[in-house]
């Protein structure tokens, strides 16, 4: 792969003629710092994972139905949380009136799974068979209380808007292994049964202020994946070669007289656009899948849309080189009737998530694919609203809940960190959003406190000034 140096898009010409005419020799030297214009980069050393797919399952998964296994509960059931436990901690508008915070114990059971021993819940029966290859790590925690600022902070190291996804970052840092192909897909799945389903918003694929070509391209369930890369009824390839090439032109005329990257950046993505027209629509055929490949998936397979096919379309495009791939699953929010609402969500994923995981290891995948599964923060041990022996809610929980990861450089069959009796204050090594953060583009080959680009005067980087690589859950 050749380095995309985007200092020759920029010449000296382009910010002379931007700049007063009394700046001095010094601030031009400052404006022409090459970290303006960072390049694709080579690894920074040995990359574990070559891709990396991010199941996100949007809205805040329960740890405590899920992963975190809490026996002690059982005999707390109705009991007040004490509040030398829950402390100081900020409570959501949904539960900050309250007069009690009633203990809700797990409807569900939780059992030893592989060779390591590792307690998942009956709701998992699927990915459970892939319990010596996942590390759960129990002790994932974020400042933020409130799903979009959470989502946000998970996705680009920020609550605020504004900043560049994980997977523009990487997407920037190590460039596309396909050009026909984007590096950074992302796909949004809706659940199947009745639920509060999250908005998501652009930005969380978004490029922020890198440059446009590396935000992520969503594909959608329609007639065309990717919204008008189609040609109108009545234009063909040839006509829409044309159009593309004298467009292009007009752009380089633009870009000769003001050498703005955006432009360039512009001609790039009609370009990719055009590739793209060939290679979308075979890539988004799944008829071609063998029929035990998609009964493997379940019964949402063949569905478009689904979770389920969303996720035999993260296989294909981590075949075809795709860097980042980026999967949201909806409807994980349960104020209220959680037993029921979370068993309708694992319908959807447990089952896809299992074969998109031995899909990956059959084709010798896993071994340089990183898997990463979980939302945004955790829920509450205390119930929401009324609470009864088979049905509570929970609130938001941003203090410690669970993620899994899985495939290049993990050390699968563990839980790392551990939490209270009550799933609700973290005892032993805390993992914060930026240390997942970090750990991730460490497994990519990319050190996250070199992977920077200056805006505004400032270098930016995904861990902001935070972040330490977990070494716990490498292999």
């Amino acid at each position: 792969m050749k380095p995309e140096v985007l200092n020759e898009q920029v010449c000296r010409r382009h910010f002379l003629g931007r700049a007063s005419s009394g700046i001095g020799a010094a601030a031009i030297a400052s404006l022409l710092n090459p970290r303006l214009f960072a390049s694709v980069q080579s690894p920074n050393f040995n990359p574990k994972a070559k891709r990396i797919i991010w199941l996100t399952q949007a809205g805040a998964p329960s740890q405590l139905e899920l992963f975190d296994y809490k026996p002690g509960l059982q005999s707390q059931f109705d009991k007040e949380l004490p509040n030398s436990i829950r402390g100081e901690q900020r409570l959501t508008g949904m539960t900050a009136g309250q007069k009690r915070f009633p203990i809700a114990p797990s409807a569900y059971k939780f059992q030893q799974h592989g060779k390591s021993g590792l307690w998942l819940s009956e709701l998992l029966p699927h990915t459970a068979r892939f319990a010596d290859d996942m590390c759960v790590i129990r002790t994932l925690n974020t400042e933020a209380i409130n799903h979009d600022p959470a989502m946000t902070m998970l996705q680009t190291g920020h609550q605020i808007g504004g900043r560049p996804a994980f997977g523009a970052w990487v997407s920037y840092g190590l460039g596309s292994e396909n050009s026909d192909l984007p590096a950074f897909v992302a796909m949004i799945s809706r659940p199947s049964g009745p639920t509060n389903a999250q908005p998501l918003h652009e930005r969380m694929w978004g490029a922020g202020f890198l440059p446009s070509r590396y935000q992520g391209v969503r594909f959608s369930s329609g007639k065309d994946p990717v919204l008008f890369l189609s040609n109108p009824p009545g234009i063909s390839n040839e006509r829409r070669r044309a159009m593309i090439d004298d467009v292009a032109s007009l752009n380089k005329l633009k870009f000769e007289d003001y050498q703005d990257p955006e432009t360039q950046a512009r001609i790039d993505q009609y370009e990719m656009a055009f590739r793209m027209q060939a290679a979308v629509p075979e890539l988004a055929d799944l008829s071609k899948e063998q029929t035990k490949t998609l009964e493997r998936y379940g019964p949402e397979a063949k569905k478009p849309g689904t979770y389920a096919a969303n996720c035999i379309l993260a296989r294909r495009l981590a075949e075809r080189g795709v860097r980042f791939i980026q999967l949201y699953h909806r409807g994980w929010d349960q104020h209220n009737n959680l037993p029921s609402g979370i068993k309708s969500q694992c319908y959807d994923t447990d089952q896809p998530t299992a074969a998109l995981l031995t899909d990956l290891k059959e084709r010798g995948m896993l071994e340089d694919t990183l898997v990463i599964w979980g939302g945004e923060f955790g829920r509450t041990v205390y119930s929401q609203g009324t609470l009864t022996k088979d049905n509570y809610g929970r609130d938001h929980h941003p203090r410690c809940y669970s993620v899994w990861m899985a495939g290049a450089g993990i050390k699968g069959g563990q839980a790392y960190g551990e939490t209270d009796d009550f799933s609700y204050n973290i005892v032993k090594d805390p993992v914060h959003i930026h240390d997942l953060n970090a750990t991730a583009l460490h497994l990519m080959g990319i050190d996250h406190t070199k992977l920077t680009y200056r805006f505004q005067g400032r270098d930016y980087r995904l861990t902001d000034v935070h972040g330490t690589v977990v070494k716990g859950v490498l292999a």
